[in-house]
């Protein structure tokens, strides 16, 4: 029995029912549908896609010879945020997480994806909030910044009329406005975008590849069902 076929290669099946196995007798195996149901057959299908990824994107880091050592620094499974996760999918995702040459291809489809500058430019007037105005402020004993509107009134309006560089005292405060700084509320925006834009990349690219080199055989839904070469179609 066979998984399906990479660009015409067989894929055994073994691999499959070893990753079901260790499914249903892992740490969550209670959250797992019961077997037999539609929804087990369900995820059957789902957890053979997964490997079927895995397999696509395993083929071609030894095409690209690329490495695909797990990290020293993070040896285990990736672990992508929600966001991540839900622009890859959830099969391409759970693929990501767990195999360093999904990772590797990723890494290498996506190396020179970045985003337009009208991109980045639309997505600050869409989210962009005005700077957060901070005063470099003198004092007899040393200098702080502080938020205009959280200095005595006083103190404030007196410090906004005074020439540049002279010292105001109002009651018992004495200071000096030595600059106005404007603090940005908003982080970069480019680094994010460019990591929406990888995804959206990969996504593209491997939608095409699956498309082209991996064959899903029919009968997955039933474990015991024999899959035979002439019963299979595309996906």
């Amino acid at each position: 029995m066979i998984l399906g076929l990479l660009d015409g290669r067989p894929l055994p099946r073994t691999a499959l029912d070893e990753r079901l196995a260790a499914l249903r007798n892992g740490p969550r195996s209670t959250a797992l549908p019961r077997p037999g149901s539609s929804e087990d057959r369900q995820l059957i299908r789902w957890v053979a896609q997964v490997l079927l990824t895995e397999a696509l994107c395993e083929a071609v880091a030894a095409e690209r010879e690329l490495p695909v050592t797990a990290s020293v620094t993070a040896p285990g499974p990736a672990r992508l945020d929600q966001q991540a996760a839900v622009e890859l999918g959830s099969i391409t995702a759970a693929a990501y997480e767990g195999s360093a040459a999904v990772r590797a291809v990723y890494d290498s489809v996506t190396a020179e994806v970045e985003p337009s500058p009208a991109d980045v430019a639309h997505y600050r007037a869409l989210t962009g909030r005005p700077p957060v105005t901070r005063w470099h402020l003198v004092l007899p004993d040393g200098t702080f910044e502080a938020d205009p509107d959280t200095l005595p009134m006083a103190l404030a309006e007196a410090l906004r009329t005074a020439p540049p560089g002279e010292w105001v005292t109002v009651g018992p405060w004495t200071a000096l406005l030595l600059a106005t700084l404007a603090i940005p509320q908003d982080p970069d925006p480019a680094p994010a975008l460019r990591d929406a834009a990888r995804r959206a990349a990969f996504v593209r690219w491997l939608d095409r590849e699956r498309a082209q080199r991996l064959t899903l055989v029919k009968g997955l839904e039933h474990p015991g069902d024999p899959a035979q070469p002439d019963n299979h179609h595309r996906h």
